[in-house]
């Protein structure tokens, strides 16, 4: 018995991960999406050391399907780390003071 999932067991993983990731994240109230934001975050902080040590250790086996797949999982996590911080900072924006007006004399 091998420690290693087959690639049809990781496709089925993926996928019914995938679904059950949509079900869950359908159910979020609009209030903690933020929160929810924050915690998908950190986890794709964890997904992009994963997909680093996949293409570290797929280079000098020349794997290429390792290394596509840990290039592929490195850019999804990195569009979603970024793009949170974007979204996090925009809404951290609103709660900020809004700049006072100036009087203009006549």
């Amino acid at each position: 018995m091998t420690d290693a999932l087959s690639l049809n067991d990781a496709l089925w993983v993926l996928l019914l991960g995938s679904l059950l990731g949509l079900e869950l994240i359908g159910k979020v109230p609009p209030t903690l999406h933020t929160p929810l934001m924050s915690g998908a975050n950190a986890i794709s902080g964890i997904t992009v050391l994963a997909a680093l040590t996949l293409i570290i250790k797929a280079g000098p086996s020349g794997n290429t399907t390792l290394m596509v797949l840990g290039s592929i999982s490195l850019g999804f996590a990195l569009f979603n780390v970024i793009g949170g911080f974007l979204v996090t900072d925009r809404m951290l924006a609103m709660f900020g003071r809004k700049p006072a007006r100036r009087q203009e004399k006549n």
